[in-house]
């Protein structure tokens, strides 16, 4: 079994071959992002990304209309 001296001797090396520039490349992706929220197809650009964002839009405007009528009736009930 390594002591703590030899796995601390190693963090280095380790660390170094994680941040290394011999790691793959990852594609830019950037410009094809900007011409899907760019189009001009008449869709708000919160729902531009697809079902996941027509999705999470939803839901959170779902959760929003709820807090604020869970919260209008407290506050409606406490003037009584």
């Amino acid at each position: 079994m390594e002591s703590l001296e030899e796995k601390l001797r190693k963090v280095p090396v380790l660390a170094r071959r994680a941040f290394s520039s011999s790691a793959r490349q990852l594609k830019n992706r950037v410009p094809e992002a900007q011409k899907l929220f760019q189009a001009d197809n008449g869709l708000p650009v919160h729902i531009k990304g697809g079902t996941g964002d027509v999705l999470l839009y939803r839901v959170t405007m779902t959760l929003t209309i709820t807090e604020v009528c869970l919260c209008s009736s407290v506050l409606w009930l406490q003037r009584k």
